[in-house]
């Protein structure tokens, strides 16, 4: 098996001499109940390096790390820090062997300060001005050396994700980690954040700063990393050094198979109007205004794209036209019902009239995480016929019809009674999208359908959505991934400042003009366009 081979490699290239890895596994093995998430695992990551380890959701990575953190003990196997074994009971033994790690759910209190959450754990005694005082100087000490600056005062529920995760990081960085973990660090985060966030870790690891990057990007992995693992069904099938090795081979390695990278096939064929948008406006609880004048038409069977960077109103859009929100001003036109201001739709109304949501965030919105699987699996269609007849649930047959939407989806494992909060993030995205498409809607709301999500459940959800389009389904799509958005719309519609700035047909889409209008510099060969 070629992976016996990579193991090999990954311990010593032949005839290399070098120190001892910063960080080693050897034979890790750890069981949950009858799955085996991690089989004899291999891993060794060079001092002052970054390493990625992919693979695809439930493929044990979450678990492998969690493991070199000490949330979890491993039932067999080593792990080596500096060329020493040593033994984690918990992330306190992680922390006191110089190993940190940004969680792909931020660990933060929002309701507290950047400073407040950074001294968590390490107050330095009863009377916190001495230890705020030296928090703040280590915290401008620590910015300014890796471009982490950020207000200590400002609130964390207040900032945007990619500042929330460099508390994250500077937490890390103050507990004296020389070993970074990030566990699909890009999952929420804009490109621009992105493009930002490895900035940060080039600088980190000019530094000494180790960092083990587990990501499902395969873009991100060859921009940023020095070598990457492989890891397919809790095994490690595949160690290669980034500069050997190309996006094919990996997705390859991940999945088994040859992936499509892109899956948008013939245009779709819009006919009558689904849904439409007159003069729609929005204002958030503190009275800013998110919405200004949104105007268009959806159709059956094409996919409407929304382009924007995070932020511009796309999820506000989102929020009102599946009646989470209301609206101001204006008017929504839904399967021949009017919706205003003052006759606001609400989601039980548009579910019954065949309006679909997969929600941006699928944990707050998309399921209930303590919930069993089968549990979340009707959520939203408890009262039809899915969930039985009269007043009592069909427990047995609802567990069925989850068992197949599983199979069908490849949620791993596929296991009905377990919780939602048990499942990869990936894997809690898939059931979402099963949820929803199972109940074969008129039209769709998807917001970003594919985050957090490996290549090949990427190739196989952008199929699923092409497929409802050609079936007659409307779906208006949020992404700020611009490839994906160009790859499924038959039509886009660009946003910035909470307004519609321009429409590009799918055959006039390119990604410089895109841009160039979401950075709102477009507008006036936007609004050409649109007209």
């Amino acid at each position: 098996m070629e992976g016996h081979a990579d193991r090999v490699e990954a311990s010593t290239a032949a005839g290399e001499e070098r120190l001892s890895p910063a960080v080693e596994l050897r034979g890790i093995n750890k069981h949950f109940g009858a799955v085996h998430a991690n089989r004899d695992i291999d891993l060794a990551v060079d001092r002052g390096s970054i390493t990625g380890i992919i693979g695809e959701n439930g493929a044990g990575k979450s678990t492998l790390v969690s493991i070199l953190y000490g949330f979890y003990t491993a039932d067999s196997g080593e792990v080596l820090i500096d060329g020493e074994p040593i033994r984690m009971a918990g992330a306190a033994d992680a922390i006191d062997h110089g190993i940190g790690m940004v969680h792909q759910h931020f660990m933060l209190v929002p309701t507290m300060t950047v400073l407040e959450n950074v001294m968590l754990g390490r107050e330095g005694g009863a009377l916190l001005a001495e230890g705020e005082q030296a928090t703040r100087a280590q915290m401008a000490e620590i910015s300014s050396a890796y471009g982490l600056e950020i207000d200590p005062d400002a609130l964390v529920g207040e900032l945007p994700v990619g500042l929330q995760q460099r508390v994250e990081i500077l937490k890390t960085l103050l507990r004296g980690a020389r070993i970074l973990i990030l566990d699909e660090p890009t999952g929420v985060l804009t490109p621009q954040e992105a493009d930002r966030l490895f900035e940060i870790l080039a600088i980190l690891k000019g530094d000494g700063v180790t960092i083990l990057l587990i990501t499902h990007k395969l873009r991100e992995i060859m921009a940023a990393t020095d070598a990457v693992y492989v890891m397919r069904r809790g095994e490690m099938v595949a160690r290669r050094r980034t500069d050997e090795t190309s996006q094919e081979e990996l997705a390859r390695l991940m999945v088994g198979r040859d992936v499509l990278f892109t899956v948008g096939g013939e245009p779709g064929a819009p006919g009558a109007t689904i849904l439409a948008v007159e003069g729609l406006s929005h204002v958030d609880e503190r009275g800013a205004p998110c919405l200004a004048d949104i105007r268009f038409e959806l159709r059956a069977g094409e996919i409407l794209g929304v382009a924007g960077v995070a932020g511009n109103g796309q999820s506000e859009l989102l929020d009102v036209l599946s009646g989470i929100e209301r609206p101001q001003s204006g008017r929504i036109v839904f399967a021949g019902r009017t919706f205003t201001a003052d006759a606001p739709p609400d989601p039980s109304t548009l579910r019954d009239m065949g309006l679909a949501h997969i929600p941006e965030d699928r944990q707050q919105r998309g399921l209930v995480l303590p919930f069993q699987a089968f549990e979340s699996s009707i959520l939203g269609y408890h009262g039809g016929s899915e969930a039985g007849e009269g007043i009592f649930l069909a427990l047995a047959a609802i567990r069925a019809r989850c068992a197949g939407l599983m199979e069908r989806f490849d949620v791993r494992p596929p296991d009905p009674d377990l919780r939602c909060g048990g499942f990869s993030g990936g894997n809690q995205q898939k059931m979402v999208v099963a949820r929803e498409l199972a109940a074969a809607p008129r039209a769709l709301l998807v917001g970003q359908p594919t985050r957090g999500v490996d290549i090949g459940a990427i190739e196989f959800i952008h199929s699923q959505l092409l497929a409802i389009r050609d079936a007659g389904c409307a779906i208006v799509l949020v992404s700020v991934e611009l490839d994906e958005i160009m790859s499924l719309s038959d039509r886009i519609l660009v946003m910035n400042g909470g307004r519609i700035v321009g429409e590009v047909d799918r055959s006039e889409a390119d990604a410089d003009r895109i841009g160039l209008m979401m950075a709102g510099i477009d507008r006036a060969a936007g609004a050409e366009n649109a007209a």
